[in-house]
C-alpha cells in the first residue's frame, strides 16, 4: 500500500544552521506518539486554557480532550475498526479538532474532504479511500448523499447554532430549501453528530498504535479526477512537522492566540493551527471562512499574537485597513505560505500590525512545512528562509549532485515530516520519493548563508490563494462544455492570489462563445478555487510544440491583474458551501 521507509544518507551540507535564529533549536528529539498524544499533553498541563473561541463559544483543553474521547468511542459504536477511514467535510469548527483527535483515538485514519469539491469529486474520492463514515457539515450534505459511493454512516454537524440570530435564519432557510428538513430525519445511515457524541464515553481508553509510522491523515493532492493521489502522512508526520514549527516559534506555551482561519481540511491550516496551535497551548480564534471585514473585527476582538496566513489573505487584509485601519495591540508574528508573497504585499502588512511577516514554503507531502523565515528579526525578505529543525532541503540539477550557491535546480528534500506515500498508488510514490529525498518539482536556489528561494515551478501548477489548481484536471472537463473544442489552463500573475486561473479556449465550428453559459458549466462541474477567472477566446489552434505539447508559456500575458476581489471571491480561501 505504502511504499517501505528508504534509506537516507547522510553526507549534505548545512549552511542555514550558522545563521540559525536564537529561538530554535538545531536539532530536534521527534516524540514517539500518537498524533492525539499532542493534545492528550496540552490538556494535561493547561486543562482550563481556552483552546478555541468561535462566536460566542469558549472551548477549554479539557472539553476538547473530553470531546475527542466522547467521539472516539462513538465512532467505535458505529463500527470503526483500526486503519478504518473517516471522511471530514466540515469548515473549520472547534469539533474539526475533537473529531480530528476522536478518529486517532480509535485507531481510525482521517481523510480530508475539501468543502470546495463537487459531488463527482467527493464521490471518487471516497471511493479511492474506502471511506467507511463520513462527519459532514450539514449545508454540505448533497455533496456525500448524492454520491453514487455510499459510506456505512454519514454524521451530520451544523454550525446554524452558534451563528448570530439573523444568520442563523439564514442558514435555517439555506438547509431547508436543500433538505426541506434536517438531514438526518429520513435514513437509517444518518445520524446528527452532535447527538451521537454527547452518548460517547467521556473515559474512553485510547486504541494502542502498532507503530507511529502508521497512517494517519490522508489528503488530496494533484486533482480528484481519475486516479486521484492522495498524501498519506503518518502519525509521525504529524507531530514532527507540528513539534517543528512549535520550536520555530520559540517553544512557548500557554500564552499565544492564533488567528485560525486557515482551512483546517489544508495540510497548511492543520499543522500551523490544529496541530501545532495545540502544541503550544494555544487559544485558536476559529471562523469558518476568511471574510476579510470580519477577520479585521476578530482581530481587534480578540487580538491574536499570530496569523497564519496567505498572501491573498494579507493582501484583503491591506485593502480593508487603507480605509478602516484597527487596532493591533498584540500580533507579534505572522506566517505567509501557500504561494508567492510580495515584498509589496508584506511591506504594507507590516505597516498597518507592526508585525514580523515572514514567508515559508512546504508542500502536502512534507505534511507541509519545510522552511519558513525566522522570527527574530533577521529575515531575508524575498527568501522562504531556512529548513525546518532535523530537515534537509538541497539544490539538485537534472544528474541528482547538489548544485554551486546561487544556481538554480530542483528542490529536494528530506525530514521525519516527509509523507509515507501516496494512497495505493506506488507509481506516483516512487516518481517523488527516490533515494530518500522528496522532489518536490519546485525550481530554486540557495545562497551561502543558507537561505533558499523559490524562483520558478517545474510542474504547471497554478496556485491560487494557497490551492492547488492542475491544469490537466481541469481541462478535460472543460472540453466537455458544448462550445469547447480545446481549452489549455494557465495561471495568470495576480497582486491578491498570487495566481488566478486562466482558460485559452478553441471553439467549436459554427459555435459562438458565451461566457455566461461558460461559467455556468464550470460552476457545475469544477471547485471553486478550479474556476476560471480569466478566458481567452482564441482562433484556431493552441499553440504547440513539433511533439503536440501546448506551449504554455506562449499563453500567458505575464502582467499581474490589479482588479480587486469581492468578499465572496476571497471565501474561496476557505469557504462552507459552494455556491
Amino acid at each position: 500500500m505504502i511504499s517501505p521507509t528508504l534509506t537516507i544518507p547522510t553526507d549534505v551540507d548545512r549552511p542555514w544552521l550558522k545563521n540559525y535564529p536564537s529561538i530554535a533549536p538545531q536539532t530536534l528529539d521527534i516524540p514517539e506518539i500518537a498524533a492525539w498524544g499532542i493534545l492528550h499533553r496540552t490538556a494535561g498541563r493547561h486543562p482550563d486554557r481556552i483552546a478555541c473561541r468561535y462566536y460566542n463559544q469558549s472551548v477549554t483543553y479539557r472539553e476538547l480532550f473530553e470531546n475527542a474521547r466522547r467521539t472516539a468511542s462513538m465512532l467505535q459504536k458505529w463500527g470503526l475498526k483500526p486503519g478504518d477511514r473517516v471522511g471530514i467535510m466540515l469548515p473549520n469548527l472547534p469539533e474539526y479538532i475533537s473529531l480530528l483527535n476522536g478518529i486517532w483515538m480509535a485507531g481510525g485514519i482521517a481523510v480530508a474532504m475539501s468543502p470546495l469539491m463537487v459531488t463527482g469529486e467527493v464521490d471518487t474520492f471516497m471511493r479511492a479511500t474506502d471511506c467507511r463514515l463520513v462527519v459532514c457539515l450539514d449545508l454540505l450534505a448533497p455533496l456525500v448523499t448524492n454520491a453514487e459511493y455510499e459510506p456505512e454512516h454519514v454524521f451530520f454537524a451544523t454550525l446554524g447554532d452558534r451563528l448570530p440570530t439573523w444568520q442563523r435564519l439564514g442558514y435555517a432557510f439555506a438547509r431547508l430549501q436543500r433538505f426541506g428538513r434536517r438531514p438526518a430525519q429520513d435514513h437509517p445511515s444518518h445520524h446528527l453528530f452532535d447527538d451521537q457524541v454527547a452518548e460517547g464515553d467521556p473515559e474512553f481508553d485510547p486504541i494502542a498504535l502498532p507503530s507511529t509510522n502508521e497512517p494517519a491523515y490522508i489528503l488530496p493532492t494533484g486533482g480528484t479526477t481519475g486516479k486521484p493521489k492522495a498524501v498519506t502522512l503518518s502519525h509521525r508526520n504529524l507531530v514532527a512537522n507540528a513539534w517543528q514549527v512549535y520550536h520555530w516559534c520559540g517553544g512557548f506555551e500557554g500564552r499565544e492566540k492564533l488567528m485560525a482561519v486557515l482551512p483546517f481540511f489544508h495540510s497548511y491550516g492543520l499543522t500551523t493551527c490544529a496541530m501545532s496551535g495545540v502544541a503550544i497551548a494555544g487559544t485558536l480564534i476559529i471562523h469558518h471562512r476568511f471574510v476579510p471585514r470580519i477577520v479585521a473585527r476578530l482581530i481587534e476582538e480578540h487580538q491574536p499574537t499570530a496569523f497564519p496566513a496567505v498572501p491573498a489573505m494579507l493582501s484583503a487584509l491591506n485593502e480593508l485597513l487603507r480605509d478602516r485601519p484597527i487596532q493591533f495591540k498584540a500580533l507579534r508574528n505572522v506566517m505567509s505560505g501557500g504561494a508567492a508573497l510580495s515584498n509589496e504585499i508584506a511591506d504594507e502588512f507590516v505597516q498597518h500590525s507592526g508585525a514580523t511577516v515572514v514567508e515559508g514554503y512546504g508542500m502536502s507531502e512534507a505534511s507541509p512545512v519545510i522552511c519558513t523565515g525566522p522570527l527574530d528579526g533577521t529575515n531575508v525578505q524575498g527568501t522562504i528562509g531556512f529548513p525546518m529543525p532535523e530537515t534537509d532541503v538541497r539544490i539538485v540539477g537534472e544528474d541528482g549532485n547538489t548544485l554551486p550557491f546561487g544556481e538554480v535546480g530542483e528542490l529536494v528534500v528530506r525530514g521525519p515530516q516527509v509523507m509515507l506515500g501516496y494512497w495505493n498508488n506506488p507509481e506516483a510514490t516512487d516518481a517523488v520519493l527516490r533515494d530518500g529525498w522528496l522532489h518536490t518539482g519546485d525550481m530554486g536556489t540557495c545562497d551561502e548563508n543558507g537561505y533558499f528561494r523559490i524562483v520558478d515551478r517545474k510542474k504547471d501548477l497554478v496556485i491560487t490563494s494557497g490551492f492547488n489548481v492542475y491544469p490537466a484536471n481541469v481541462e478535460p472537463i472543460l472540453r466537455q462544455c458544448p462550445c469547447v473544442n480545446d481549452v489549455a489552463i494557465v495561471g495568470e500573475l495576480d497582486a491578491h492570489c498570487g495566481e488566478v486561473v486562466k482558460a485559452v479556449v478553441t471553439l467549436n465550428p459554427g459555435i459562438d462563445f458565451d461566457r455566461s453559459v461558460f461559467d455556468a458549466f464550470a460552476v457545475e462541474h469544477l471547485s471553486k478555487h478550479k474556476r476560471p477567472k480569466i478566458v481567452e477566446v482564441l482562433e484556431g489552434d493552441l499553440p504547440r510544440n513539433f511533439l503536440g505539447k501546448v506551449l504554455r508559456r506562449q499563453l500567458r500575458s505575464g502582467e499581474p491583474t490589479q482588479e480587486p476581489l469581492s468578499d465572496a471571491e476571497h471565501s474561496a480561501v476557505t469557504t462552507v458551501a459552494k455556491e
